[in-house]
């Protein structure tokens, strides 16, 4: 057994846990970061996603930041245990501080530190602009730092490494290291198939969902279990972050039942290739059969909520039609994430052969969309147009338009883990909450380890929590470390 001491112990090195490192350190802590890939492929989530953040400005959130996280931040809550959370967080009935429902104070928490966290992440030389985005529609303002995840990665994991702070990778931490008398003592990691025990005074958890343990979400999510995470580093997220904070009587927080759905298409290897494209079109199931409203309002709003219906076809397999007339749609090419080429064909009986769908059914689906689609109303693809089927079941609400031009194409689409809902409860102070409403001394999460999400995700603003609560995390835990100290070998794991 291998044993080293630190103050700070960060798990994880995307950007809530390279957020919370640099805050450590900045704070005069002995920082350590346990990361379970090899450096360079390092970073999580963060190193593969073009991390769009929910801001209209660098210094600004987008107008509809707070009502949204306000309207999705849990489910028929008692109302008069909701009123309570108005008072100071500290004087909270301990029933409320378990609520399982992102609090008004956590939501201002998160508003109010986002353009400060920017700008501190200016300062190691991220840039951050208003660039495309995949969404043709969008219901909200969003920047981006200019090089995306891996830019944020790379930049934070130079700042850091030039504030000593000390990296182990290849390195998974499993369990959290308790005193006798029940004080958090450290944390226990396995590294190339020897253990290390690191001693420190605090622990920020920082280590992702568990959208790449099969167990898990077989588990929370059932049917899931076997969906795809996005992209590589979701498959280093396995939850002993959560696990082991929940082992030591760690409350639970966000919707362990679900997670951040995005529709890709299966036959792509690469990071996110992800199909944003069918609001003008159809989507059909294996069946040749349609099955949801493919346009109920913008993209960026409604993506997920479809992509959950395409995992419940058979197979999880759908199929987003299009003819010739896609081509009228400016730029709709930015909505087609994948490096795989569509299926054409010149007719709709070839279409369905070259799919395996059943040509009969498919002839049938298309045929009844044409027939209640508008004649007359304009179709205007930058906005919702009320372009609407008539008397068709489901219906399709905008860019109603028959499929009538070939040549016919088709990509299909499955529904990716982008990242789990269930995790950490914590104050706006990033400390994990205990089952009892109480701090749990010296523990800290930040990013996907923290329950934030209940009954869809709100989009662009993933990469801005890891960010705002890593940063949290890494300057109140010095405090903690500072208050504390482990001798080595005086601990337990839990």
């Amino acid at each position: 057994m291998d044993r080293i001491s630190c103050d700070v112990a960060v798990v994880g090195s995307g950007i809530a846990g390279l957020s919370a490192a640099l805050a450590a350190a900045e704070a005069g802590a002995d920082v350590l970061v346990l990361e379970r890939a090899t450096r360079g492929e390092h970073g999580g989530n963060t190193r593969y996603t073009e991390a769009f953040l929910r801001m209209k400005s660098i210094s600004e959130v987008a107008d509809d930041f707070d009502e949204s996280l306000a309207e999705n931040s849990g489910h028929h809550i008692d109302p008069q245990l909701i009123a309570e959370t108005l008072d100071d967080e500290n004087a909270w009935h301990p029933v409320v501080r378990t609520l399982n429902f992102t609090s008004p104070v956590l939501i201002s928490t998160f508003s109010e530190e986002a353009g400060p966290t920017l700008r501190w992440l200016e300062g190691f030389g991220v840039r951050f602009e208003a660039l495309a985005t995949p969404f043709i529609t969008t219901s909200t303002s969003r920047l981006m730092p200019v090089g995306g995840g891996l830019a944020l990665v790379e930049a934070l994991t130079k700042a850091a490494e030039a504030r000593s702070v000390r990296f182990e990778f290849a390195t998974a931490a499993w369990s959290l290291l308790l005193l006798d008398d029940g004080a958090l003592a450290g944390v226990r990691a396995k590294r190339g198939g020897r253990t290390l025990d690191v001693s420190c005074g605090a622990v920020i958890l920082a280590s992702g969902g568990f959208q790449g343990n099969d167990e898990m979400m077989a588990r929370y999510v059932d049917r899931a279990a076997y969906v795809r995470p996005i992209a590589r580093g979701g498959y280093y997220d396995k939850g002993e972050g959560i696990q082991m904070a929940l082992d030591i009587g760690a409350a639970p927080a966000g919707n362990y039942s679900l997670f951040h759905a995005e529709p890709i298409d299966p036959r792509s290897g690469i990071a996110e290739p992800a199909l944003f494209v069918f609001p003008y079109g159809i989507l059909v199931n294996r069946h040749g059969r349609r099955f949801t409203d493919e346009a109920p309002g913008k993209v960026d709003a409604t993506y997920e909520a479809i992509t959950r219906r395409i995992l419940e076809q058979p197979d999880g397999l759908g199929y987003v039609l299009l003819d010739e007339k896609i081509e009228d749609v400016p730029n709709y090419r930015v909505a087609v994430r994948t490096n795989q080429p569509p299926i054409t064909a010149a007719s709709l009986p070839t279409l369905a052969e070259k799919l395996g769908l059943p040509a009969d059914a498919l002839v049938a689906t298309v045929e009844e969309f044409n027939a209640a689609c508008p004649s007359r109303q304009s179709f205007e693809p930058l906005r919702l147009d009320g372009r609407a089927t008539s008397q068709l079941h489901p219906p399709k609400s905008n860019w109603a338009r028959p499929l009538d031009t070939p040549p016919y194409r088709a990509y299909p689409i499955t529904c990716a883990n982008v990242f789990s809902f269930g995790g950490l409860l914590i104050n706006s102070s990033a400390q994990v909450i205990d089952r009892e409403g109480l701090p749990i001394p010296g523990l800290y999460a930040a990013g996907e380890v923290i329950g934030l999400y209940h009954g869809s995700y709100i989009g662009s603003t993933s990469v801005l929590r890891g960010a705002v609560f890593g940063r949290l995390a890494g300057r109140h835990a010095p405090r903690s470390a500072a208050s504390t100290s482990a001798t080595p070998g005086s601990f337990g794991t839990h």
